[in-house]
């Protein structure tokens, strides 16, 4: 299959945590402590940190990795190694081709410069000739919205100005690797689904792809891997459903890792199984099968009237749907011991894509909370169809029409 496009080969980067020489009496010291301090291996002095960790991975032609992780997880210095604004402390990183990057608002730039300079400026930086960004330059305005202010210095263009043009710049001035970070969600919801539609095309074209982003829809719409990092190391490495998942497994265990209120020891949820129609456990379900939330609860002496609630969010934090047994007028009597009580959805119409179940336990006047685990159970729907929004709704097509009257003669 020849080379891939895009090789990161066990890559390991250093910084040093608030280097700054004032003066030569600072300088000297620390570039001697460099050069005479020999170290091997993975060790670092106490200033220094691994912002990446061996990280492997590579893209091929018509290929997209997403790279996703929590803020500070080291995925913009992957997207600057791969555009040799750094460079690796140890391992290999390579980039076969001419590319379109944007990895950063307004990087690359010059802000006095206008916008119709920079397109010029950024076209010839990426080896082209005068006359292909000619060519191209219609089209890049046109994406980017930016026609009535072309001829405007760029420093007075907006944050979401600067994306859109960079934007545009980066998908069409023919690059061989595109690489997009973030830099994209200060745009509006249009302008994010005209680039995922754009870079969409780009990947049917054969042009291979890195996309980071904190938006798993655009992750599992458009990439056919993703590489899941946190403190610079390797959390998981494989297809978007799977690696989603486990990227917010470990989102959901960070949350409920703190500790939680002790006001009230009276009853506690012992756990939470979401169950298919075949009532295993599972973390899979399909638009309009069952599911049931079987809330396990630990009532050490007796409690009466209790209820139970579970809150259905999506990925991206709307909220679906609630319910509890309070607004049922449900009331399961006095609870001592170990038990559980199911909430069943016979058909679950959420829509194809990723959520999260909270679960709660609070008192008779529906007052006071004894347990929540908040946002703790993720799980994944998929479906044949191609609905929008977060709920299907059962519908129907029905078209009347009536005969022409037959013209006169």
């Amino acid at each position: 299959m020849g080379e891939p496009a895009i090789v990161f080969d066990g890559v390991w980067k250093k910084f040093r945590r608030g280097e700054r020489h004032d003066s030569l009496r600072d300088l000297i010291p620390s570039i001697a402590k460099r050069f005479l301090g020999r170290r091997r291996g993975t060790e670092l002095e106490a200033e220094e940190f691994w912002a990446l960790k061996d990280v492997w991975f590579e893209v091929r032609t018509g290929g997209a990795l997403g790279i996703i992780g929590p803020n500070g997880a080291g995925k913009s210095t992957v997207l600057k190694l791969l555009t040799k604004i750094l460079k690796p402390t140890r391992g290999r990183c390579a980039v076969h081709g001419r590319v379109g990057a944007l990895i950063e608002v307004a990087a690359g730039f010059h802000p006095d410069l206008t916008g119709r300079e920079n397109v010029f400026l950024q076209g010839a930086i990426m080896g082209m000739k005068r006359v292909e960004i000619v060519r191209k330059f219609a089209e890049i305005v046109d994406f980017a919205g930016v026609g009535e202010f072309i001829d405007t210095p760029v420093k007075r263009y907006s944050t979401g100005m600067n994306a859109r043009l960079g934007f545009a710049i980066a998908a069409h001035l023919d690059p061989e690797v595109l690489i997009i970070d973030e830099v994209l969600s200060v745009g509006d919801a249009g302008f994010q689904d005209r680039c995922v539609a754009r870079m969409r095309v780009m990947r049917a074209r054969g042009v291979p792809l890195v996309f980071v982003s904190h938006n798993l829809q655009a992750v599992q719409d458009l990439c056919n891997r993703v590489v899941v990092i946190n403190r610079g190391e390797t959390l998981y490495v494989g297809a978007p459903p799977e690696a989603i998942q486990a990227y917010r497994k470990f989102l959901m265990a960070r949350a409920n890792g703190a500790p939680r209120d002790a006001r009230d020891t009276a009853v506690r949820i012992g756990g939470v199984q979401l169950l298919d129609e075949n009532g295993h456990a599972s973390e899979w379900f399909r638009t309009g099968s069952r599911m049931t939330v079987r809330i396990l609860y630990d009532a050490p002496r007796p409690i009466e009237r209790l209820h139970f609630a579970v809150e259905l969010h999506r990925g991206d934090g709307v909220y679906c749907y609630g319910v509890n047994s309070h607004m049922d007028a449900r009331d399961f009597g006095a609870v001592e011991g170990r038990g559980s009580v199911d909430l069943v959805f016979p058909r679950l119409w959420l829509n194809a894509g990723f959520y999260a179940a909270s679960v709660g336990i609070l008192d008779a006047d529906f007052l006071t909370t004894h347990d929540v685990h908040h946002l703790a159970y993720p799980f994944s729907v998929a479906s044949d169809r191609r609905d929008f929004g977060v709920v299907y709704l059962e519908h129907c097509w029905r078209h009347e029409w009536t005969t022409p009257a037959a013209k006169s003669a």
